[in-house]
């Protein structure tokens, strides 16, 4: 099998370090989207410098830069629909800003998204300040970087970079983006949703710079019942997709020096709450969510006030930049380390009951140079053994590897070692019924 580096060696290579992602420019673009007052989701859209209007031509004329720099590989388009409930009982238009890098398998896409609007105390105020700096202007800052990085390079897959609107009303652009990669039939290995990703001190004032929480499902929102069933005779509760991709984000940093520890929170959301990344879950993608490890709750979804000596409000002077590039770092390696890679094999399973061996199974995956077969102990929660294979194998007989105590799983390389997620491999046959006689 010819691989000529593996994916972490990739990480450090030169071309890598040039992209590294610059505080300044995050600074400044935060300012610039806390600049246009509010940009609550119905706040004006005709007002130039004001509102979420003047904040979504301004996201897509940095797209558009970003574009005229790598000779037209990224080009914006908007995507727009009406949603009501709640929060806008009289109907609000919802318009998201994408940025959409060509790969040379145009179908399969990794999708960044954050979103643009904000709010204050209030969620029915549309006009009153909103600023809005680290929920989620730093989102979207860490958008435009990675979008800056990754266009000075071709990748196999698509990138779409999404500017999302309508999160704080019932995370309607996310939806509207995730239902519009199923109506277009894209084949979406991955999706990394920054909401949230700029400051290091906590509501208890103590700072944390050196990690960020990745938030992941394990078993699939989408899992039918039948799943549910075959799930709870495999195991694999802690190899979702969506768990999957929060493991390799956490190995692709754990590889970079000087990376903040990835705090891969095993758990949709923070507790009893959600984001962006949710829409794209209910419709089975794989999707994670990024955020700050220390939250100050006086600096999201606050009036901007000052009440007995205690400063409220969502405000660019609580960020700390040094630490967002740090995030935006992550962000770049694993969307290249994704949109690099071969797709995730598919019809992963394995077989050997009443055996000292273990057989792996997996379809062909087009382009692949490779495959990389793991496992563990099943008391183990991340992959402890591996073993690659030659491109044209579908199958391999682990010897003395006991299916009863081990879990199994397949990733596909490219050629120059960039790894997909882990396929979880279940059974080969259907579970046999209660009172069967297989032992």
């Amino acid at each position: 099998m010819r691989i000529t580096l593996t994916a972490s060696l990739l990480l450090a290579t030169p071309a890598a370090a040039q992209d590294a992602p610059s505080p300044q420019r995050l600074r400044a673009d935060v300012q610039t989207m806390v600049g246009f007052g509010t940009r609550h989701s119905a706040s004006t859209t005709t007002d130039p410098k004001r509102g979420i209007g003047a904040a979504r031509k301004w996201v897509q004329g940095a797209f558009d830069r970003i574009g005229r720099d790598c000779r037209g590989c990224l080009t914006t388009e908007t995507i727009a629909r009406s949603f009501s409930g709640p929060r806008a009982p009289n109907g609000l238009e919802i318009v998201d800003v994408l940025g959409v890098q060509k790969g040379s398998e145009p179908n399969r896409v990794v999708i960044l998204v954050a979103h643009l609007d904000s709010r204050n105390s209030d969620v029915m105020d549309a006009s009153g300040d909103a600023p809005g700096a680290n929920d989620d202007a730093s989102g979207v800052a860490l958008l435009l970087e990675v979008a800056r990085a990754l266009s000075k390079q071709q990748h196999r897959a698509t990138i779409v970079y999404g500017a999302l609107s309508g999160e704080e009303q019932g995370l309607w652009g996310a939806t509207l983006l995730a239902e519009t990669a199923r109506e277009r039939g894209w084949t979406v290995d991955a999706v990394l949703s920054n909401d949230m990703v700029g400051n290091t001190v906590g509501q208890n004032g103590v700072r944390i710079a050196d990690r960020v929480r990745v938030f992941s499902e394990g078993i699939r929102w989408s899992e039918t019942l039948e799943e549910h069933r075959r799930r709870r005779g495999e195991g694999g509760e802690d190899d979702g997709p969506s768990r999957a991709l929060a493991k390799a984000i956490r190995q692709t940093a754990a590889a970079m020096p000087g990376a903040l520890e990835v705090f891969a929170v095993r758990r949709p959301d923070r507790f009893g709450r959600g984001g962006d990344h949710e829409a794209f879950l209910r419709l089975g993608y794989p999707a994670v969510r990024f955020t700050v490890a220390a939250e100050n709750y006086d600096q999201q979804h606050q009036d901007l006030r000052t009440e007995n000596g205690r400063v409220y409000g969502d405000t660019i002077d609580k960020m700390d930049f040094d630490y967002a590039a740090k995030v935006t770092a992550i962000n770049i390696a694993v969307a290249r380390r994704l949109a690099d890679a071969p797709s995730a094999p598919t019809g992963v399973s394995v077989d050997g009951a009443v055996s000292t061996d273990s057989t792996v199974q997996w379809a062909s995956v087009p382009g692949a140079a490779g495959y990389r077969i793991h496992w563990r102990r099943n008391d183990e929660q991340d992959w402890t053994d591996h073993r690659d294979v030659a491109a044209g194998a579908t199958s391999i007989v682990l010897k003395n590897v006991i299916v009863d105590d081990h879990f199994f799983g397949v990733s596909a390389l490219a050629e120059d070692g960039s790894e997909s997620l882990v396929a979880f491999a279940g059974r080969t046959v259907p579970q046999t019924v209660p009172g069967s006689t297989t032992r």
